[in-house]
């Protein structure tokens, strides 16, 4: 016999014996087994329900301002600090878009007649060669005045109070209106529109006016 493929034999006979006597050897300190019982355990665990952790129930919302109480009356979850942290966004960005005359950016805020009245305007500022310029310092305030519904919609009048620098200057840049040096204390109400049931989250500035 090849005296390799001895040794060979030997080896693998040695290996095999070890893994035996570490994987099936007997100590002599194993204690019977309750099978039975370790069954019974098993099943036991399976059956047990599962620990769940419940969901916190949702906060309710906090009330809303008397004014705006036919909002939160039509629906219940109207959030008004929500509307006013939005309608303040809104606010800046129309203005600004109007000012730069920028109005395709602000479209779907507007409606129809809001953006024919800003497209009129803009384009007749531009007709006469004039330059609108704005700086916009911060609102004051914003809060709602009045609310209703009427046709289906949500109505939210909003009154803002806002610090802008606004300056207006003629095709050579005179000055012609305002002052660049002067921070104006500007008074608007906006009203806002939104459909009753909407998942579209976005109010429709439906029409301007000074407060």
């Amino acid at each position: 016999m090849d005296p390799t493929l001895i040794v060979f034999i030997a080896l693998s006979a040695f290996i095999a014996y070890r893994l035996y006597s570490v994987l099936g050897a007997r100590t002599g300190e194993e204690r019977p087994r309750d099978v039975e019982g370790l069954q019974r355990a098993r099943t036991q665990e399976r059956d047990e329900p599962e620990t769940t952790i419940a969901a916190e129930p949702a906060k309710p919302l906090p009330p809303v301002s008397p004014q705006a109480e036919a909002l939160r009356a039509a629906d219940p979850n109207f959030d008004e600090a929500a509307f006013l942290e939005g309608a303040r966004s809104a606010y800046e960005m129309i203005i600004e878009a109007f000012t730069s005359g920028d109005l395709k950016s602000i479209r779907r805020f507007l409606s129809p007649s809001v953006f024919e009245a800003f497209r009129a305007a803009v384009s007749a500022r531009e007709s006469a060669g004039h330059r609108s310029d704005l700086k916009f310092v911060g609102i004051e305030s914003a809060k709602i005045a009045a609310s209703k519904v009427e046709d289906g919609n949500l109505v939210a009048i909003a009154d803002f109070l806002s610090n802008q620098v606004r300056a207006t200057y003629d095709r050579a840049g005179a000055l012609i209106a305002g002052d660049p040096s002067r921070i104006d204390l500007v008074k608007d109400r906006w009203t806002f529109s939104r459909s009753l049931g909407s998942s579209d989250p976005n109010w429709t500035l439906i029409a301007t006016s000074g407060a």
